[in-house]
Order: C-alpha cells, then structure tokens, then sequence
C-alpha cells in the first residue's frame, strides 16, 4: 500500500488548510488589499506548502528509501529525491 494512502488522514487538513489560504488571498486581491496583508499570505502560503511538502518527502524517504525491500531501487529514489529538491530549491 502506497504511504500516501496510508498518511492522507493527516496530510488532508493540510491540504485543506493550505486551499482556505488561497481562496484568502484571491479574496484579498478582488478588492483593496494593503501590499503587507498579501505578502504575509502568500508567505503563509509558502510555509503551508513547504510543510506538506516535507510531510510527503518524509513518508516517502521512509517508505521508498529507508525500507530495506527497495534496497535494489534505493540509488534511482535517492537520485529523483534529490532532482525533485534540486527543482524546488531552485
């Protein structure tokens, strides 16, 4: 079974949580926002995704990498793990 059907019961408040963000902020952007108040949501944004992201990175790195029945896969998942953060990170 795949860990991210495993994990959805937690990772879906965080997904739910990260959608109320930004239907805030394209509230805030249909009318007069103050500069400050959309900056600090969309840096609210970006931690709610950056937390999603690494509770899914997380669960993967344990479940594909760590686990010692995909030891003959470990060197591909390491090395699309570290694509994937390369590609983030950028």
């Amino acid at each position: 079974m795949s860990h991210l059907i495993h994990d959805a019961p937690r990772l879906s408040p965080r997904v739910k949580r990260l959608k109320g963000q930004v239907a805030a902020l394209e509230r805030a952007l249909a009318g007069e926002p103050e500069c400050l108040a959309v900056l600090t949501q969309i840096a609210a944004i970006r931690g709610a995704a950056q937390s999603l992201l690494l509770e899914v990175l997380e669960g993967h790195m344990q479940s594909h990498v760590a686990d010692e029945q995909h030891a003959a896969t470990r060197r591909e998942e390491v090395a699309a793990v570290n694509k994937l953060l390369r590609s983030y990170l950028k």
